[in-house]
């Protein structure tokens, strides 16, 4: 039995218009995507705008030109060793190839702004111009970056050349790794699209309370409420 009809209506009301919105949610009216996908993509966008450390770490890595370091990196596989020096060879450095190791030696600053400048191409969505420098996919490319600045970070601690070390590391992580993960996604700044990102959070509370309503309602005009009676 339904203790009070006009309770019970207005949260059924709710909860059948949260779903119709819901049904439009899910329906490609947003620039061909539904909504989630678009919002996706949007604060992908923007934190994608808000990431970009190339411009300061080629400066950091200034002090680092004309410093030779040696390092042995152990890489995945053959194929990954030899793709791999090719990035080193590009940057003027000097490798051997033993299998899934490489021994690289040469100036740290220019293997670091090679790096750098594959990053920057990448972050720019040019991939063409980074599969085209090296012969092999551009994500290839840059995996292989990653993937050589990560042993070298733990080669050069366990030469004890820490400073060197940490360079490196923060090449890989604020460069090559986020360049690498944006790759595709056009970047935005968020003062651009303030308007969609304020509307979208504020519906996102709303919409919240409008379902929490709807089976409140529900439930109360049904007889069923909470306290002690």
């Amino acid at each position: 039995m339904i203790a009070d009809k006009k309770e019970f209506g207005k949260g059924v009301a709710l909860m059948v218009s949260f779903f119709a919105v819901l049904a439009v949610i899910f329906m490609p009216v947003f620039s061909g995507h539904n909504g989630l996908n678009y919002l996706d993509s949007l604060y992908n966008s923007i934190s994608k705008g808000s990431a970009y450390y190339i411009p300061q770490m080629k400066e950091d890595v200034l002090p680092y030109q004309g410093r030779t370091v040696t390092v042995e990196l152990k890489l995945a596989d053959e194929n990954q060793a030899r793709q791999t020096a090719d990035l080193f060879n590009a940057a003027g450095a000097m490798v051997n190839i033993n299998g899934d190791l490489i021994k690289v030696s040469g100036d740290l600053g220019a293997i670091l702004q090679q790096s750098l400048e594959d990053a920057d191409l990448m972050y720019h969505n040019n991939g063409k111009a980074v599969s085209g420098k090296y012969g092999y996919p551009e994500r290839q490319a840059l995996y292989n970056w990653w993937s050589a600045l990560k042993a070298m970070d733990k080669n050069l601690k366990k030469q004890e050349l820490f400073e060197e070390a940490k360079i490196v590391a923060n090449v890989q992580q604020k460069a090559v790794e986020c360049s690498y993960n944006y790759y595709g996604i056009a970047p935005e700044k968020i003062s651009d699209k303030v308007g969609i990102v304020l509307f979208s959070l504020v519906f996102y509370v709303i919409y919240t309370l409008w379902y929490g309503f709807g089976i409140m309602y529900m439930f109360e005009g049904w007889g069923l409420q909470l306290g002690d009676h």
